[in-house]
């Protein structure tokens, strides 16, 4: 990408130089010392480069401290390998101009660091680090965390090839917009809540490949905030998803369509919560996903679907009245195959997230599918899948009575199944009920340790087909 643009700048300038087409921040008055704000310098070369049809804005080697910062279109911010972009630690250094963060209680999280609105052709590489000086927020008398990245219905955006740390929210949020390609990005965002990965929400047409993520929330989020800009065509590929909450997540924001997902070739490493999780809860459809050839070693619920209607739309207040509550949405379409599963000895623990929030355990653990049983998901394939569990859970320790999901328009107060209850699970390896057109092929089960729940439970299916193998536990005379 770098080399194309560098081609483009010397085209454009009649071959006087490849540094045609490069803006220098230190020669806007960038320091690049680590303690003088360089905002007005970066944001200088930014307006330059766009006024003047686009090019490179380069920081070379050093720390470029700054507040937030506007993207623009044609610019493409280059941070060297040995250069730092780190967000001050004032959120007075932020503007309020940033849109919004799209999840009702959590305006703390509105304002960002590097912002771009209805913008085009741009990007962000450089083997180089953008640094969220997470462990400055929040400031004293706010709450407000900054996100890292925010694109707002943008097209043809890049980011390649640059390390994104300690954001002091999300990473990143691609909102409304299309022609996205996210390669060889590595997220490290394990400092505060809320730390999410590679965020996308109504967009289409995306790439992401060769990713590493790590952090204390969702990894990677699918998401559809309205029915005009439909969730489409998305393609992840070969990146390794670490994080105490889940890896990918597909919903929970689910108002407009989700389609065309393809999931390839990754691996999940320590995922407290969920590996892959599918959640249709907000009237909307999530079909036609394809996951394959995933490998997961200690994921507590390596794969999690759900539709109901729990949620409402934002905006519409907190006191709704019945009708507002959406319709149970759809989904279907889901085929998922070659997948690799192995909980270790590290899966006998509970697994805390701060100190005192519970994300996994046990009794925890396994793949589920659930739906209200007059909406049920269709189409589900699941083949060739592997599965060591941890076991070790006995009957007492989980409660009898396993709640249904309920359809909210309904029932508004009755306990349901939801999206984060029940916190247990009734079988050890797969708990699926009310899903119309289930193949389960080539199935191979193993528990590390003896377990008195049943091994799979399948409620209220139409089943095509069921070929699993059970083996007996690898530690037969283990005491639970």
């Amino acid at each position: 990408m770098r080399w194309n643009m560098m081609e483009k700048a010397w085209e454009k300038t009649g071959g006087i130089g490849l540094e045609a087409g490069i803006y220098d921040v230190r020669q806007y008055g960038a320091l690049g010392d680590g303690a003088a704000k360089d905002t007005e310098a970066i944001q200088r070369a930014i307006d330059i480069c766009h006024r003047e049809g686009g090019g490179i804005v380069r920081l070379f080697s050093g720390t470029y401290l700054s507040g937030g910062l506007y993207l623009k279109s044609g610019v493409y911010l280059e941070i060297g390998p040995l250069a730092v972009l780190k967000a001050s630690g004032d959120i007075s250094d932020y503007g309020k101009d940033t849109h919004h963060n799209r999840y009702r209680n959590e305006k703390a999280l509105d304002q960002c660091f590097l912002f771009a609105e209805d913008a085009e052709n741009i990007g962000i590489f450089g083997n180089g680090i953008i640094d969220g000086n997470a462990g400055s927020f929040p400031n004293e008398g706010s709450l407000a965390r900054p996100m890292l990245i925010r694109f707002l219905r943008c097209r043809q955006v890049r980011l390649e090839n640059i390390c994104l740390k300690d954001a002091a929210s999300w990473t990143t949020a691609f909102l409304d917009s299309a022609f996205i390609w996210v390669r060889g990005v590595l997220i490290e965002n394990s400092r505060l809540y809320n730390g999410d990965g590679l965020d996308f929400d109504g967009c289409s047409h995306v790439f992401v490949s060769d990713c590493r993520i790590r952090g204390t929330d969702d990894n990677l989020c699918l998401q559809s905030s309205g029915k005009e800009y439909p969730m489409e065509d998305i393609h992840i590929t070969g990146c390794e998803f670490t994080s105490v909450c889940a890896g990918v997540r597909i919903g929970l924001k689910s108002v407009g369509d989700i389609r065309n997902v393809v999931i390839s070739g990754c691996t999940f490493h320590d995922v407290w919560r969920e590996g892959i999780k599918i959640e249709c809860t907000e009237g909307g459809s999530i079909s036609n996903i394809l996951i394959q050839g995933m490998v997961m070693r200690n994921v507590t619920r390596p794969v999690w679907m759900i539709l109901n209607n729990r949620f409402e739309p934002d905006g519409l207040g907190s006191s709704l009245e019945l009708s507002e509550m959406p319709a149970i949405g759809v989904m279907e379409h889901i085929m998922v195959s070659d997948l690799i599963i192995t909980d270790s000895d590290e899966m006998r623990k509970e697994h805390l997230r701060f100190g005192n929030d519970v994300m996994g355990s046990p009794r925890f653990g396994g793949i589920r599918l659930d739906a209200e049983s007059s909406h049920p998901i269709r189409d589900v394939m699941m083949s060739h899948v592997l599965y060591t569990a941890v076991g070790g859970v006995k009957k007492h320790e989980i409660p009898e009575n396993y709640p249904s999901v309920i359809d909210r328009l309904k029932d508004r107060v009755s306990v349901s199944s939801e999206n984060y209850y029940p916190d247990w699970s009734r079988a050890v390896f797969l708990d699926c009920r009310n899903v119309d057109g289930l193949v389960l092929d080539h199935w191979v089960l193993r528990r590390l340790y003896a377990d008195e729940r049943d091994g799979v439970i399948i409620e209220n299916c139409q089943v095509i087909k069921k070929e699993i193998k059970e083996w007996q536990p690898h530690r037969k005379n283990e005491k639970i």
